[in-house]
């Protein structure tokens, strides 16, 4: 490979956040509270998903394969970070930097496929009800979520490759608190201009593509929905759609923003990464266990049988 070839860098040094000690520690506590949310909270999800017969359907399926999403994005990225907090050390091996940023956007890109495989399952579900079951069979439910996984894989070959290629021979400062394609390409010695242009093209098409099979959907949705004569039923299917609609708007947003523009390095870029990385996997949980009724149902029996079994009482 050129870079191992050419490269005097052997490790870089993350930044990590802006702020004094104090605000270091806060930031600590909260990655740290954040990541355990997320962990115990997607993990119940998968667990009760898989658990609970009455869940075998292919929206829980799907959101059992977005929880897992979210479980992988987090731990891309957060245990990095406080591991580098406790042992007061930032830095970060060449090679494990460019495979923490390759998994970024291959879960990244797995995620932004599977918010719009949800965007067809409520479009399939509210629209062609009576076929919905037909349509969104167990192996067309199965093989769309290998298609998601396959389709974040070569985005993640197709967004990395050129920042392999790229040569660091310092500084080797990463100005933010994980290693990404817009931060490494500010310090390359090489010419950036075309990791910088692929970049902005696959995230941008993946991107851009993806929002308007959402939108597609639901402005088929939206017809549909106001064509049913009842209030409670036009409010029903309208709930179906309003947690999904939630989490596409917190996980484009902050992605947009960042990756389709030139390699500029903001400082509010590594806030809004914050938002993607580590508030978006831990909100996931609560925005559909709230919302959707048998979730909450189902988790409520699992962690009553595990309490009786364990010997404590619940009522």
């Amino acid at each position: 490979m050129t870079v191992s070839n050419e490269t005097r860098v052997t490790h870089f040094i993350l930044q990590g956040l802006p702020g004094n000690e104090d605000l270091q520690i806060i930031f600590f506590v909260m990655f740290f509270v954040m990541y355990v949310l997320t962990m115990a909270g997607n993990l119940l999800i998968v667990i009760t998903i898989y658990v609970d017969s009455q869940l075998h359907y292919p929206m829980y399926f799907f959101l059992s394969n977005l929880s897992f999403i979210d479980l992988s994005f987090s731990n891309v990225t957060v245990p990095k970070y406080l591991l580098n907090f406790i042992l007061q050390c930032k830095k970060i091996d060449f090679t494990n930097c460019l495979t923490q940023m390759f998994f970024i956007h291959f879960i990244g890109g797995a995620e932004c496929f599977h918010l719009t495989l949800m965007a067809y399952d409520r479009y399939v579900a509210i629209c062609n009800p009576l076929r919905y079951t037909t349509i969104m069979n167990k192996r067309v439910c199965f093989l769309l979520v290998i298609a998601t996984w396959t389709g974040g894989l070569l985005h993640a070959f197709a967004q990395a490759f050129p920042t392999f290629e790229l040569s660091f021979c310092g500084p080797n400062e990463v100005n933010h608190f994980f290693c990404d394609t817009h931060p490494l390409s500010v310090l390359a010695c090489s010419n950036t201009f075309i990791s910088e242009t692929s970049d902005m093209v696959n995230s941008g098409t993946l991107a851009l593509s993806c929002l308007l099979l959402v939108f597609l959907s639901y402005a088929y949705i939206i017809s549909t929905i106001l064509k049913i004569n009842s209030a409670e039923g036009r409010w029903k299917a309208f709930s179906t759609c309003a947690s999904h609609l939630m989490v596409v708007t917190l996980f484009y947003g902050p992605c947009i923003f960042i990756y389709m523009r030139p390699s500029v390095t903001f400082a509010a870029d590594k806030v809004v990464s914050v938002f993607y990385t580590i508030v978006t996997p831990v909100l996931n949980p609560f925005i559909y266990a709230l919302r959707t009724e048998k979730v909450k149902k189902s988790m409520k029996r699992l962690l009553g049988r595990n309490m009786s079994f364990l010997g404590i009482e619940t009522k």
